[in-house]
């Protein structure tokens, strides 16, 4: 009888302890915090990375405007940098809701606006590009008919 009372305290216990660990994990406060790109035009875009915020967060810095991180097990930003700041080094502060630790990553901010790269061919052609192209083929069409037709000529004639 006692053998089990003993059991039945111990799984209790070793189960109490199990399900309180992943609920300290979770408010450790921000680890592993990223940023890609590291280095990033004025005006571009920046994504921040860090775990360890189970109930989200915010990400703050003299580049950008304050954004939310995402909450869970990765937690996950995405911040626009300022069009107009200053060429330099920055950094920037995560901070969990669950929590009051503050976790810092440096990036860099590049002068200009970068490369403008277009669509890249995932648009298709415009309603003026299809008539023109159309009126270039059926006039090549026409030509090259009256040409045939003339040479024929010319050969029944000889």
């Amino acid at each position: 009888m006692r053998v089990s009372r003993a059991l039945t305290v111990a799984l209790a216990a070793g189960a109490a302890v199990g399900l309180a660990a992943p609920l300290a994990a979770a408010t450790n406060g921000p680890t592993n915090v990223d940023v890609d790109p590291s280095e990033v035009h004025q005006g571009a875009t920046l994504r921040i990375s860090a775990r360890g915020c189970g109930h989200g967060g915010r990400v703050t810095s003299n580049a950008f405007e304050e954004v939310h991180l995402s909450a869970g097990d990765s937690n996950f930003a995405t911040a626009r940098v300022h069009d107009h700041t200053t060429p330099g080094n920055y950094n920037l502060a995560v901070k969990c809701n669950d929590n009051d630790r503050v976790a810092t990553r440096s990036f860099r901010v590049l002068e200009g606006r970068g490369a403008e790269g277009g669509l890249g061919g995932a648009a298709g052609p415009s309603d003026t590009e299809m008539v023109v192209g159309g009126a270039l083929v059926g006039t090549a069409a026409i030509g090259g008919a009256v040409f045939v037709a003339r040479r024929r000529r010319a050969d029944v004639g000889v």
